[in-house]
């Protein structure tokens, strides 16, 4: 369960720009064959009859649109060797595409409240990552989110859950639904966060306003900012995020695809890097969006004309907004400038 996609030209096609994505669903990486193996070994019925029909389901309006299938098609998620599979399949794509490092997400409270204990989830994961380096290449961490359309007490109920398991994980995270659900609901539970030594993240500016970047970084007191793209609409907030070089993780083909941004060629990821911020392209939710880290790279550079040193400085970014240590930082950093000399 663990393969991946291939294509006869794979073996002369030049390797991918080196790179780390931050901004990863493992959720959102469940493939139609995947959903339906696991379905298959844990007698669960999904309510499409073949892998194509369900792809053809992969069809959204909106935030809210998507996020029903989403959280639907986790029902076939009940082990600790579902969630291993699940993130071995991502890991072995990732590979393909030039990922070196990754950082990522996970949604426990869409597991417990299915019955899932919050232990199975992230052994299931962790027993994958700490297999990456040597198997895939790629160095990991683990981010814990918040859904942010569940109350702060299941937050906070989610939090003490996952306390034995700290030393698995890195930072904590805030998605789902954005609309409605300022970052300042969960600012208790990241203030415990921070007491526990872990970083911080927070989605914020994707559907919401700009407003909401502003709490996610006062309130939160969040390192990195997931999407941001709205941050464009508040001028004050650009020059913050400049001069602090807060990171945002752009998902370019997610944009499209959520309705965020109608055209791919309208993307304000070149104003963004005009602009002076540390801008990140990442896949988001993969299967569901079209693509992964590399094919991001790829459609951004064609639909906005990007030149290649531009793309070397999104790669470079992703590796500076990232939690890794300086060393580890700098090794990825002389892969990315030996890429292609």
């Amino acid at each position: 369960m663990a393969s991946s996609p291939s294509s006869p030209s794979a073996a002369t096609a030049p390797a991918p720009l080196p790179k780390a994505e931050l901004h990863l669903h493992i959720e959102g990486t469940l493939e139609p064959e995947l959903a339906f193996a696991l379905a298959a070994r844990n007698g669960v019925t999904l309510p499409y009859a073949t892998e194509d029909e369900l792809r053809r389901a992969y069809s959204f309006t909106d935030l809210q649109s998507f996020l029903n299938l989403y959280y639907a098609l986790m029902a076939v998620l009940r082990t600790e060797d579902d969630f291993a599979d699940l993130a071995h399949a991502y890991l072995a794509r990732a590979r393909e595409q030039g990922v070196r490092h990754a950082e990522i997400f996970f949604d426990p409270q869409a597991h417990t409240a299915r019955g899932v204990p919050i232990g199975t989830v992230i052994d299931g994961l962790a027993r994958a990552l700490d297999s990456a380096p040597e198997t895939y290449g790629i160095s990991t961490r683990l981010i814990m989110c918040f859904l942010r359309d569940e109350s702060a007490e299941s937050a906070l109920a989610t939090f003490e859950a996952a306390r034995p398991y700290l030393d698995k994980i890195t930072a904590v995270g805030l998605d789902s639904a954005e609309v409605g659900h300022p970052p300042s609901k969960f600012a208790e539970v990241f203030a415990l966060a921070r007491e526990a030594g872990l970083k911080c993240v927070a989605h914020a500016g994707e559907e919401g306003p700009p407003a909401y970047v502003w709490e996610a970084l006062d309130v939160l007191g969040v390192d990195r900012i997931d999407h941001g793209v709205r941050s464009l609409e508040d001028e004050r907030l650009v020059a913050r995020l400049v001069a602090d070089q807060v990171p945002l993780t752009v998902c370019p083909l997610s944009n499209v695809r959520l309705r965020v941004i109608d055209d791919l060629a309208d993307h304000p990821l070149p104003a963004m890097l005009d602009a002076g911020l540390l801008v990140t392209v990442n896949s988001d939710d993969p299967a569901y969006f079209g693509g992964y880290a590399d094919d991001n790279f790829t459609a951004v550079r064609d639909a906005l004309g990007l030149d290649p040193e531009t793309l070397r400085t999104l790669a470079r970014n992703s590796f500076q907004a990232s939690f890794l240590d300086e060393a580890d930082r700098a090794a990825y950093l002389r892969e990315v400038d030996a890429h292609g000399a």
